[in-house]
C-alpha cells in the first residue's frame, strides 16, 4: 500500500468520527430530550477525544509531513488533499487532547444553556458558558499560533487568507457607502407595518409552502430532509446527506419563507458539489464566505425578486386566502423588501442586515483585543444596536442572545456572512452576462440558474479556494463595489424613485 493510500484510509477512519459527533450534534439540535445533555456531552467529549487522537497520531502525522514534503507524484486533486490535510493538522497538532475533551463537554453543554438562557432573556445563566468558551478560544489560538492575532487564527478557520485587516477594509467600506444610504432610505419608509406582515399564518400551513419551495428550488429529497430547530441551519456530511431547519413564526410568516430559500441556498450548494470529493477532505464547500453567498444569493437575489413572487404570489396568496386575498403583489413585493430597523439578525431586511453582522464583527474584534469582558458585553451589544440601528433593546433575547454561534464555540463566523453577501452582488452581476436571469426566475426556470451555479462554483467543494473561485466567475478579485451597487440600485428603486 502506497503511502496515500495508507493516508487515506487514516482520513476514512476520521470520517467514520466525524459521522457519529456530526449525526450526534443533528439531533442535539432537532429532536433530542433536554434531560439527555449531561450524559450525552460526557460520551460526546469521548468520542472527540478519540477522533483527535486519530488526527494527531504519530502515524498519521508522519504520512501527511511525509507526502507534503515530497509530492511530485501525486496528481493535482490529491496534492490539495494533503495541503489541507498540512493545514488541518497544523491546527490541532499543538492542541493538548485533555483541553478538545474538556472543549467539547462545554460546548455540548453550552448551546443548551444557551436555548434556555434565550427563551428566559436571561444573560447571567448563559454567561458562565460564554466566559469559559472565550478563554478556551484564546488559549486555542495560542497554541496554534503564539505570534499571531488570536481573531486572525479564528478568522482563517471560517474564511482562509481573511484577517482583521481585510474584514476592517470591507467593513469601512458597509460604514462609508452603506450606513448614510441605509439613513437617507429610513428617513422615507412608511412607519406603519401593513397588517399582513404580522397576519397570524397557521403553522401547518407554513410548512406545506415551505415543502412547495423545495419542490420549486429542486431539493433532492433522495439526498437530505426538512426539520425544526430554534434556529434555523443547514448541516451535512457529504453530498448524499444535507438537511436544513427552519423556525415557524405564526405571527410572522416571512420568517419560514425566506430561513428556507436561504437555507435551500446552503443544501442546494452541498447536494451539487461532484460525489468525488466524498471520501476526501475537500468535500462540503469552498469556505463559509462562498457558503454564505449561495445562501443570499438564493434568499435575496432570487427569493426577494418580484419575478420570483409573479410567479408564485398566486400559490401563497391561494394557501392564505383570509390573510391575503386584499393585498396586491406590489404590496407584498415592497412588504417582503420592507427596510426598517429590527433587533433580530435573521429577520432583518437585505439592506440593514450588514449593520447587524458589524456590530457583531466589532464586539468579537474587541474581545479577541481584550477590549470587553463578559460582564460588559450586554452594555456593549446596546449601544452598538443603538448606534447603527437606533435600536432601544429592552431585553437579551433579542439582544445579545438572539445567536447561537458563540454558544457553539464559533467565533470569526459572523464575519462571512456580510462577506458572503457582498460576494453574492459580485457573482450576480457577472451571472448577468450569461443569463436572462429575470426571464428564468419569472418562468420559474430555476434549475438552469442551479446549474450554472453548479458548473461555476458547487462541483468543486473546496478543490478551489474563494480566491479561485470569483477569479474563475467574475474575472477579477472581491471587489464590494458590486454589494454597494446592488443595494443602492434596488432599494433606491423602491424607495427613492417615487421621491425625487
Amino acid at each position: 500500500m502506497s503511502d496515500f493510500e495508507s493516508f487515506k484510509e487514516l482520513q476514512k477512519k476520521q470520517k467514520a468520527y466525524q459521522l457519529v459527533l456530526g449525526i450526534a450534534s443533528w439531533d442535539s439540535n432537532t429532536e433530542a430530550p433536554k434531560a439527555c445533555f449531561p450524559y450525552r456531552s460526557e460520551m460526546l467529549s469521548i468520542i472527540s477525544g478519540e477522533h483527535f487522537s486519530l488526527q494527531t497520531s504519530d502515524e498519521y502525522k508522519k504520512l501527511v509531513n511525509g507526502l507534503y514534503e515530497n509530492m511530485e507524484d501525486l496528481s493535482d486533486i490529491q496534492k490539495k488533499e494533503v495541503r489541507k490535510a498540512k493545514k488541518e493538522l497544523d491546527k490541532v497538532d499543538k492542541i493538548p487532547k485533555k483541553d478538545v475533551v474538556e472543549y467539547s463537554k462545554l460546548v455540548n453543554m453550552s448551546q443548551r444553556e444557551w436555548e434556555e438562557a434565550k427563551e428566559e432573556g436571561d444573560y447571567e445563566k448563559f454567561k458562565p458558558y460564554l466566559e469559559k468558551i472565550i478563554r478556551f478560544k484564546k488559549k486555542i489560538a495560542k497554541y496554534r499560533n503564539p505570534d499571531e492575532h488570536p481573531y486572525n487564527v479564528l478568522l482563517d478557520d471560517f474564511e482562509e487568507e481573511m484577517t482583521i485587516e481585510k474584514y476592517d477594509e470591507f467593513f469601512t467600506t458597509v460604514k462609508e457607502e452603506l450606513v448614510p444610504f441605509v439613513k437617507k432610505i429610513l428617513a422615507v419608509k412608511e412607519d406603519k407595518t401593513p397588517s399582513f406582515i404580522t397576519a397570524n399564518y397557521p403553522k401547518d400551513k407554513q410548512k406545506q409552502f415551505v415543502e412547495y419551495l423545495m419542490d420549486v428550488f429542486g431539493f433532492d429529497y433522495n439526498k437530505g430532509l426538512l426539520k425544526e430547530s430554534v434556529h434555523p441551519f443547514t448541516w451535512n456530511t457529504h453530498s448524499q446527506d444535507v438537511r436544513f431547519t427552519v423556525r415557524y413564526m405564526e405571527n410572522y410568516v416571512f420568517s419560514s419563507i425566506f430561513a428556507a430559500i436561504h437555507e435551500l441556498g446552503h443544501a442546494l450548494y452541498e447536494q451539487q458539489i461532484d460525489d468525488m470529493f466524498d471520501m476526501t477532505n475537500l468535500k462540503s464547500g469552498a469556505s463559509m464566505g462562498i457558503h454564505e453567498s449561495q445562501s443570499r444569493f438564493y434568499e435575496n437575489m432570487i427569493g426577494r425578486s418580484r419575478m420570483f413572487w409573479e410567479a408564485h404570489y398566486p400559490k401563497l396568496q391561494s394557501m392564505f386566502s383570509p390573510q391575503l386575498k386584499n393585498v396586491s403583489l406590489d404590496d407584498f413585493y415592497r412588504g417582503i423588501n420592507r427596510v426598517d430597523e429590527t433587533f433580530i439578525r435573521v429577520e432583518a431586511d437585505e439592506l440593514t442586515y450588514p449593520l447587524h453582522i458589524l456590530i457583531r464583527y466589532e464586539i468579537e474584534r474587541m474581545i479577541f483585543e481584550d477590549e470587553a469582558d463578559v460582564d460588559d458585553l450586554p452594555e456593549i451589544w446596546n449601544k452598538k444596536m443603538k448606534q447603527y440601528l437606533n435600536l432601544e433593546v429592552e431585553n437579551h433575547a433579542e439582544g445579545i442572545l438572539q445567536d447561537v454561534h458563540w454558544s457553539a464555540g464559533m467565533m470569526g463566523y459572523f464575519p462571512t456572512y456580510a462577506l458572503g453577501s457582498a460576494y453574492s452582488a459580485q457573482i450576480y452581476y457577472a451571472m448577468l452576462k450569461q443569463l436572462d436571469f429575470d426571464e428564468l426566475v419569472r418562468n420559474n426556470d430555476i434549475q438552469t440558474i442551479n446549474k450554472w451555479l453548479q458548473q461555476n462554483i458547487h462541483c468543486f467543494g473546496k478543490s478551489l479556494t474563494p480566491k479561485e473561485i470569483l477569479k474563475r466567475v467574475t474575472g477579477e478579485e472581491f471587489n464590494p463595489k458590486y454589494y454597494v451597487q446592488y443595494l443602492k440600485e434596488k432599494y433606491s428603486e423602491l424607495y427613492l424613485n417615487d421621491k425625487e
